[in-house]
């Protein structure tokens, strides 16, 4: 089902506390669920997407009992703990993104192999693949031996670009418990996000940046969660994409883009 996205007359302050009017007045996404089967997830986890001309905003509301984060370099692989993450859809790009409770973020941009030709428009030197930190990709099926080359998904692989990072990002947590303390129950953490438009040239495939009333982009929302009593991570979206292989943008969820106010919808 698709969600609209409205607009906000007043400029956000990336705290990380989403208990603002603003928030409260946006619409919230249904629970989460697991990403391969659609099944309830064990924790709640909802989002929720507000705009203006400068910004993309995103919150998430991420419930966590014991709250865990021990990663804190930057680009650090933390989807082997809990995080948030959203991708986004640029049809022949996409943009992963990833953020655990200390702030960290992870983030990657993608280029599909069959667009990425000599002399065409993403042949510049910021996706230089000579001199960029890229990689062959196939999807998180990609090291399994029938689809160790190309992966699963039909367009093949494609060029991971490791060291882009996206002008402008502005990020904040709040945690609603004791972090990194299992003698003490959690109620969980917050997520605000700002994507500037203005970093969104090679995603906007043709689209306005900001968009146009009824403009619609397609991302993917979720959460990964180490459960520690089973020893293994366990994926939750807003819509399944049924596989653990999270990189299908033809199965994200799509949002279209309201200029109605949100201040209006007291």
């Amino acid at each position: 089902m698709t969600y609209i996205a409205y607009r906000t007359d007043e400029k956000l302050k990336i705290d990380g506390r989403l208990d603002k009017k603003i928030w409260e007045l946006a619409p919230k996404s249904p629970r989460f669920v697991d990403i391969v089967n659609g099944e309830p997830a064990l924790y709640d986890t909802r989002s929720a997407v507000l705009w203006d001309d400068e910004y993309l905003y995103i919150g998430f509301w991420v419930e966590e009992p014991y709250v865990d984060a021990k990663i804190s370099e930057r680009d650090g692989i933390i989807f082997q703990e809990n995080d948030v993450e959203i991708f986004i859809d640029g049809g022949d790009t996409y943009y992963e993104f990833e953020l655990n409770a200390l702030n960290t973020i992870y983030e990657v941009f993608f280029i599909w192999r069959d667009a990425y030709k000599p002399g065409g428009k993403y042949d510049v030197p910021e996706f230089n693949v000579h001199e960029r930190q890229a990689y062959s990709f196939g999807g998180n099926h990609d090291r399994v031996p029938q689809h160790f080359w190309n992966g699963t998904h039909p367009r093949g692989t494609r060029w991971a670009f490791t060291d882009w990072d996206f002008p402008g990002l502005k990020t904040a947590v709040h945690i609603n418990g004791t972090i990194n303390d299992d003698t003490k129950v959690d109620k969980g953490w917050t997520a605000e996000l700002a994507f500037p438009w203005s970093g969104m040239k090679w995603l906007a495939n043709g689209r306005s940046l900001p968009p146009q009333n009824g403009d619609e982009w397609n991302l993917q929302f979720a959460r990964y969660e180490k459960l520690k009593s089973l020893n293994k991570n366990v994926g939750w979206a807003w819509d399944p994409v049924g596989s653990d292989d999270n990189h299908k943008p033809d199965k994200f969820t799509p949002i279209q883009f309201s200029e109605k106010s949100i201040q209006t919808l007291k």
